[in-house]
């Protein structure tokens, strides 16, 4: 599945996407989340704060108990305010 990172979250990871497989067990944004965290510092960074990071599976925002089987995308971004 590709990861995009966007905003301070692409900035701490590096990246602004990639491909990855999730690892055994990680079903939900959450366990995605708790595994991008220890794939080293820059990651714990980005995620490290539980509640601030948002995402969206397949361009359509998903809550943190969202199930990701069959997600082509998994975007993260910070919060945003509208004005």
């Amino acid at each position: 599945m590709k990861l995009l990172y966007f905003a301070w979250i692409r900035e701490r990871t590096g990246h602004a996407e990639e491909e990855i497989d999730p690892p055994e067990g990680a079903e939900t944004v959450a366990d995605l989340i708790a595994w991008l965290k220890t794939r080293g510092e820059e990651y714990e960074h980005a995620f490290g704060t539980d509640g601030i990071v948002r995402a969206a599976i397949d361009r359509t925002h998903a809550r943190m108990d969202a199930p990701i089987a069959g997600a082509r995308e998994i975007a993260f971004f910070p919060p945003m305010t509208g004005g």
